[in-house]
């Protein structure tokens, strides 16, 4: 375990109840829940004034660079709940050469998140989330998933002695529900899709007793996945970018973000500027935008949905409302783009940037690409966009160039 300074075993968080992210009714903290009565999120509610009087600039850099530096603005109140495989400060890569050849002042910024344990961005909702279930006892943990939320939740839980079963899609990468399988969860393929299997995790918990470790449908997960905010906005010393880009699946990141975003203001370390939040889809499945540009407050399930990008192939949401306000009150927007133009953003950047991003990934730096055509995006912007996966857990090109030593080489064809 890592010297977190003065956290003592017994210290409690700042954490002072949950409340209904609809509703606004208040819960108990420290007792397991997973729905508000209305059937909504739970949100996390700490005391931040007593954060602010705690907590310093100088103070978060003396610590060590993980996300269990912002301890006081998370749930977990002591030490030996926390269940860690080594949740690093993932890192910021500047993609200049793309930007130049955009033209104008801009950056373009992609937070690397594949190099987090399991590889991607899901470790840090779910290191939350099982330490929390640690703390709070539960034994059997269960979850739908279209791939990384699965090995992350795989992971963690086996490392702290939690059963786990697992629901995916048939279609799941072999690679996913290998890994799954592997570290130590029982996984189970399904012939639907995600929202399917979600179903038969919400009708099992009363005759199997597990947890429902769901998208949004527990607290904690969020409050992992918040770290990406307060990460990013002490990377770029304390400011934030004009826009972030978000894979938007469940939405758990963006919606988690936006809360950061507001935290860090109440406890006085940014201002009151904002990033537009974009969240981007596939046209396979983009039941955000529709209702984006509906204007509505809630998103109906999208049918037949489907994509190359796994991550965001998510029909329906429960969260939607919640996502829906962080881009209207951000002044950002919902966008779709083809799988033809994921595919070609993923090239492009590995190729010109030697970078290579997640489908999910390239969903981002397509909606950028799409966004300044259709001038809702200025080249003059800096932009913030998250590969939330690493590029090496999907199907590559193959290569098929070969040579034979037997024979003499033509190097100057080489």
């Amino acid at each position: 375990m890592k010297n977190y300074d003065n956290l003592t075993i017994e210290r409690p968080t700042f954490v002072t109840h949950l409340e209904c992210a609809m509703e606004g009714d208040h819960y108990s903290a420290d007792q397991i829940h997973n729905l508000s009565k209305a059937g909504k999120p739970l949100m996390v509610r700490y005391d931040l004034a007593g954060v602010k009087k705690s907590l310093t600039k100088d103070a978060l850099k003396q610590r060590p660079a993980d996300l269990w530096r912002y301890r006081e603005m998370l749930p977990v109140r002591k030490v030996t709940d926390i269940v860690s495989l080594g949740e690093v400060m993932t890192p910021l890569i500047r993609l200049t050469k793309l930007a130049k050849k955009m033209g104008g002042g801009g950056e373009i910024i992609v937070k690397d998140e594949g190099r987090l344990p399991t590889g991607s961005f899901k470790a840090r909702g779910l290191a939350m989330a099982v330490s929390m279930g640690k703390a709070l006892g539960i034994r059997h943990m269960a979850m739908p998933t279209n791939g990384n939320a699965g090995a992350a939740l795989a992971a963690y839980a086996t490392s702290c002695g939690i059963k786990t079963t697992i629901f995916c899609p048939a279609e799941t990468q072999e690679v996913n529900v290998s890994e799954i399988e592997l570290q130590g969860a029982t996984v189970y393929r399904v012939n639907g899709l995600i929202d399917d299997c979600g179903k038969i995790v919400g009708e099992g918990k009363v005759t199997v007793g597990w947890f429902d470790t769901s998208t949004l449908k527990e607290p904690y997960r969020v409050e992992g996945k918040k770290t990406m905010g307060l990460e990013l906005a002490e990377q770029l010393g304390w400011e934030v970018p004009d826009l972030i880009f978000y894979p938007t699946g469940g939405g758990t990141g963006l919606i988690g973000m936006w809360k950061a975003f507001a935290e860090l203001e109440a406890i006085g370390f940014i201002g009151s500027k904002r990033p537009r939040m974009v969240a981007v889809q596939a046209s396979g499945c983009a039941p955000m935008v529709q209702a984006f540009e509906n204007g509505t407050e809630h998103a109906p399930r999208w049918e037949n949905a489907h994509t190359i990008a796994s991550g965001i192939r998510v029909p329906q949401a429960i969260g939607d409302f919640l996502i829906l306000r962080a881009v209207r009150e951000s002044k950002g927007f919902a966008i779709a783009v083809e799988d033809a133009k994921i595919s070609a953003a993923l090239n492009e950047v590995a190729r010109e940037e030697g970078l290579l991003l997640c489908p999910e990934g390239a969903a981002t730096y397509a909606a950028y690409k799409q966004s300044l055509a259709d001038g809702r995006v200025s080249k003059n912007d800096r932009v913030l966009l998250f590969n939330c996966a690493t590029g090496l857990k999907y199907p590559l090109p193959r290569v098929t160039r070969t040579l034979d030593r037997h024979h003499p080489i033509d190097y100057a064809k080489l």
